[in-house]
């Protein structure tokens, strides 16, 4: 695996531990450095780190709280 990949991995706490929990990208990163795209969009997938997923909980918790708010009322 690249340096530079490995230094990424060190930096990121859930790339690693995403990387420990699945093992089976150890061998795609290594084939290719191009498959880091693929692996992170997998993490974010996981961890919901994409800006959808991260909307979504916000209008979640406006939801929430507006229906707290009407109970209140």
């Amino acid at each position: 695996m690249q340096k530079s990949l490995q230094i990424k991995f060190q930096e990121n706490p859930k790339m690693k531990e995403l990387l420990k929990l699945n093992s089976y990208w150890y061998k795609d990163l290594n084939r290719s450095a191009n498959n880091y795209k693929k692996f992170e969009n997998a993490m974010k997938d996981l961890y919901k780190l994409r800006t959808t997923d991260k909307l979504s909980d916000a209008i979640e918790n406006i939801d929430l709280i507006s229906s707290v708010l009407n109970v209140l009322n």
